[in-house]
Order: structure tokens, then C-alpha cells, then sequence
């Protein structure tokens, strides 16, 4: 699997260490626009823009734009592309940017057709690249590189991963270990469909061995079961470092979809008590609110000093 912390990372104590350069795929689009401007201002390295047919013009006045991420690659050697097209276009895009070496596709759009996703995994398999998506926030590390749209403000570096489905989980409950002094290592949403590139039990083995980590939070919801999925891996993978957990939408009625593609009951599948079952079966404690969090890890802390 793609060494993602590295990708992302590289080494400092290598003599051409620079910041990781991203494409973005969109840029000259509003939305693509104002969010590669907060990523800019946050210290991402954009190195180039694509937008079929307006190739040889700039975006910023200094960032070039291509027609195709192969001339793109070509030009930068870049590695992870952002991805800000419309749902329609998302797999061309897709292939495009896998096509041409990209070894870490973020994908923003939300509304992909369940096909486009599966045969855009299928081809980051044979490609043995990452897509972190559709419909997700992004994937940081804080303090040096943001590949999304989430707020800067609720993120700083620190020694704790936090997994999560929901992106605005993602900054409430990061948000919440801020403010009792643990920073985040990585931060990463995999995104609310049904189907994603990056499941959580992919993500847990991106992050799992990462120098220094202290501890994990997993924020999952009700639907699939990737969370009991990720809770076994974690028995079997004698991961000990202090983990918790916190599951949205304990109150959902059964079978009533809630926010998210993917979140939604089908008699006891999917259910909160299963995950939460489950979960404590791996002695992970689930908070009941995302206040909890912290005060959980602390203890979990305590315990494995």
C-alpha cells in the first residue's frame, strides 16, 4: 500500500525536501478556486491547476494551468491531486489523473454514481494509488499540508490520528482535542457515500504505524459496517495504542437515510448498538457526545502509562 504519511510528509532530513506539490483539478471553477486559495494561504504547495481547454493560462497570476494532468505530471512531477468537477465529470477526471501517476486522488465531489466510484478504485488498485472519496473533506496534516475544504481553525499538529466519515464531525470532534491540548498527527475524511475509495479499515493501516503516534479517534455513523470491520482489525493487529470511538446518529429511526449516502439502518445492520458492540468488544470506549472525546483518550492515557 502507498506509504500515505510519506507521500503527504516526505522526509526533513532529506537533502530536497520540500513541501509535497499538488495538482488541482478544477481550479479555474468557483469552488475549485476558493478552496485552493485557503489551501495556498494554509502553506499547500499548489503546483499546478488542469482544466481542459485552458491550458497555457494562470491562475493566480503564477500558478500554470494544463489541459490534461498527464502535461501536468509531466511538468511538475506531482504526486496527490485535489479534485473540484462536477459529479458528471468525475470519472474521466479520475482516470486522468491515475492514468498519469498521481499516487493520491482527493476527490470533493459528492453525488458520484456508485459504477464511477467502483471502477475508479479498481483502476487506483492496478495503479496502487489512493483516493480518499468522493465526498469528503479532505486529508491534512496540521501545520503543513491541506488537501480539502475543512477549516483551518479547529486543527493543530500534535500525535493523535482521527479517522472519520463525517466531515463536519471531523472538525468538532478535532476541534474538541484542540482545546484539551492534543493535536492531530493526521486528520482524514474518508468521505460519506455508500462506497469509497478509502475505507476505514484502509485508512487505520495508513495511519497505524506512523512514527510517534500516541493514539487514535475513530468518528464513525450508523450504516455498513465498516466500523465492526475496523474494530476486528484492530483485535487482530494488536494495535495498543489509547484508541476511542464516537457514532453519529444513535437516535436515527430504522431506515431513514441521515445525511450521508451511506447512513442508514436496514433492520439491525448498521445499527449503533452494533458498532458500539463491537467496538467495546476491542475495548474501545464510544463517546456519547463529541465533548467526550477527549476526556475518553485522557483516560485511555492514564491507563497506558
Amino acid at each position: 500500500m502507498t506509504d500515505i504519511f510519506r507521500l503527504l510528509k516526505g522526509n526533513p532530513e532529506d537533502s530536497d525536501y520540500e513541501k509535497k506539490g499538488v495538482i488541482v483539478q478544477g481550479i479555474t471553477g468557483s469552488y475549485g478556486s476558493i478552496h485552493a486559495n485557503n489551501m495556498l494561504s494554509y502553506g499547500t504547495n499548489i503546483v499546478a491547476g488542469v482544466t481542459p481547454g485552458k491550458g497555457g493560462q494562470t491562475w493566480n497570476d503564477f500558478v500554470p494551468i494544463y489541459n490534461t494532468m498527464q502535461e501536468a505530471v509531466d511538468a511538475t512531477g506531482a504526486k496527490i491531486s485535489i479534485m473540484f468537477v462536477p459529479a458528471k465529470f468525475f470519472l474521466a477526471a479520475a482516470k486522468d489523473a491515475l492514468n498519469s501517476g498521481i499516487k493520491l486522488l482527493v476527490a470533493i465531489p459528492e453525488h458520484v454514481p456508485i459504477r464511477d466510484t467502483m471502477e475508479t478504485i479498481e483502476l487506483a488498485k492496478h495503479r496502487d494509488a489512493v483516493v480518499i472519496g468522493p465526498n469528503t473533506p479532505g486529508i491534512m496534516i496540521p501545520d503543513l499540508i491541506k488537501i480539502g475544504i475543512m477549516p483551518p481553525m479547529p486543527f493543530k499538529a500534535g500525535k493523535i490520528a482521527v479517522l472519520s466519515k463525517s466531515g463536519t464531525l471531523l472538525y468538532e470532534i478535532s476541534d474538541e482535542l484542540t482545546s484539551a491540548g492534543f493535536g492531530q498527527s493526521i486528520t482524514i475524511g474518508i468521505g460519506g457515500d455508500p462506497v469509497n475509495g478509502t475505507r476505514l479499515i484502509d485508512a487505520f493501516e495508513m495511519i497505524k504505524d506512523i512514527p510517534d503516534l500516541e493514539g487514535l479517534v475513530i468518528v464513525g455513523e450508523i450504516g455498513g459496517d465498516s466500523e465492526e470491520i475496523l474494530a476486528q482489525r484492530i483485535m487482530d493487529s494488536g494495535f495498543n495504542k489509547p484508541t476511542v470511538a464516537y457514532i453519529a446518529g444513535r437516535a436515527a429511526p430504522k431506515e431513514k437515510r441521515m445525511g450521508h449516502a451511506g447512513a442508514i439502518v436496514m433492520g439491525t445492520y448498521g445499527s449503533a448498538e452494533s458498532k458500539i458492540s463491537m467496538f467495546n468488544k476491542a475495548n474501545i470506549p464510544v463517546a456519547k457526545r463529541p465533548a467526550e472525546v477527549p476526556v475518553l483518550l485522557a483516560g485511555k492515557m492514564e491507563k497506558s502509562d
